[in-house]
């Protein structure tokens, strides 16, 4: 694969792609996955932003569209537009909040559910096709840095320094560690320069 082909400009400097830092192969992997993902989503006749929102509806009905813009990650124009379309297509409805008249929320029909059951099936064995590379003994690794991840940039997200995101997730039987020297402020490397 042709190392311009991940947006980042020329990456030769950093080596073949097994010594790169682990941060840089985490963009890499993520910069790739959206439009992969994406794909297959169109390919059952919804654009991404649509099947994730019908998702979202799914799991939470009768959401605010500024409710909806904060979950997605997408800004309430983008919104607006994507529950036009879905509008238009029968798969969500607006209705006025019944606590507060003035607001409006949306949510999702029948058509709606149905089309996130029929997607999210067909889907299924693409994606685990996908994401099915962990070998079984390094899963456990796999996971505790991800779950490090989410935190850490669930905190950045929410303004808190990265310090501030807690070292395990809740319930988890791995023990936190202790900072190293590049988890301080005057230690700490560039993840995309450095391994």
């Amino acid at each position: 694969m042709d190392d311009r082909e991940f947006g980042f400009g020329d990456l030769t400097a950093l080596g073949p792609m097994e010594d790169w830092p682990i941060g840089r192969l985490f963009l890499a992997a993520a910069r790739l996955s959206g439009p992969v993902m994406w794909r297959r989503i169109e390919g059952h006749g919804i654009s991404p932003a649509g099947f994730f929102l019908l998702r979202a509806l799914a799991g939470d009905d009768c959401l605010r569209a500024g409710d909806l813009a904060k979950r997605l990650m997408i800004s309430p124009a983008t919104v607006t537009s994507v529950v036009d379309t879905l509008e238009r297509n029968g798969h969500v409805e607006r209705h006025r909040d019944r606590r507060d008249r003035r607001a409006v929320v949306v949510r999702i029909t029948e058509s709606g559910l149905a089309l996130v059951k029929v997607t999210g099936e067909a889907m299924a064995d693409d994606l685990w096709d996908l994401y099915e590379v962990v070998d079984e003994e390094d899963e456990p690794a796999v996971r505790r840095f991800l779950i490090r991840l989410i935190e850490r940039f669930g905190s950045a997200q929410n303004g808190r320094p990265p310090g501030e995101a807690s070292t395990h997730s809740k319930g988890s039987t791995a023990a936190p560690t202790s900072p190293g020297p590049r988890d301080t402020p005057e230690g700490r490397d560039d993840p995309m320069t450095t391994s």
